[in-house]
C-alpha cells in the first residue's frame, strides 16, 4: 500500500548501499557539489549521474544499478544559534560538539533511472516538516587530547576552504 510505510509495499528503494563502516543512503560528493553562499544561510547541493543500486524494498533481495541527479537546497529561516558543549562534557556525551545551527527551508529536485524504469524532476521541500543547516564539529575536531586550544566556529573553514569571515 502506497504511503503505508510497509517496506514490503516499496517499489523502488535508489541508495548508496550499505558502506563498511555501517552508513547507508549514503553517497560520495566531491568538493564542488556543495555551494555554500558567501553569509552561510543559503547552501546547494548538486549531484549528476550519482551510481546507485534499486533494490525494490529495503534490503531486498534484487538489486539494479542505476543513476540519481540530485539537487537540494536549504535556506536559513531564522538566526544561526551556538549549540553543544564541546570538551566541557565527556567525548561520549551527545553533546560533545560545537555548532552554529539554524532552522531551514529546504527543496529538493530528483531524477533517476534504471533498465526499465525513469522518474524525471520529482521533488519536494520540507513545507509541513522541518530542516536544518549550520556548521558542525565533534571528534578530532574538537582537538580535546592535544590540549591545543579550541577555534571558535566562526574560524573554522566552510565548504570551500574559505574562512567564515573572510
Amino acid at each position: 500500500m502506497p504511503g503505508s510505510g510497509t517496506p514490503a509495499a516499496q517499489v523502488h528503494d535508489f541508495n548508496g548501499g550499505i558502506l563498511a563502516s555501517g552508513l547507508f543512503w549514503t553517497v560520495p560528493a566531491g568538493g564542488d557539489e556543495l555551494r555554500v553562499s558567501r553569509d552561510g544561510r543559503r547552501a546547494t547541493l548538486e549531484l549528476h549521474d550519482v551510481a546507485v543500486i534499486d533494490s525494490f524494498q529495503f534490503f531486498g533481495p534484487n538489486q539494479l544499478a542505476a543513476s540519481l541527479d540530485v539537487r537540494v537546497e536549504w535556506r536559513a529561516a531564522a538566526p544561526f544559534a551556538l549549540r553543544g558543549s564541546g570538551t566541557a562534557v565527556a567525548p561520549t556525551d551527545r553533546a560533545a560538539f560545537l555548532g552554529e545551527i539554524a532552522p531551514a527551508r529546504s527543496t529538493g529536485a530528483f531524477s533517476g533511472e534504471e533498465w526499465g524504469f525513469a522518474f524525471d524532476r520529482a521533488s519536494g521541500s520540507t513545507d509541513g516538516g522541518y530542516a536544518q543547516m549550520g556548521r558542525i564539529r565533534n571528534g578530532a575536531f574538537l582537538r580535546r587530547s592535544t590540549g591545543e586550544a579550541t577555534p571558535e566556529i566562526g574560524d573554522l573553514p566552510d565548504a570551500r576552504g574559505a574562512r567564515a569571515g573572510g
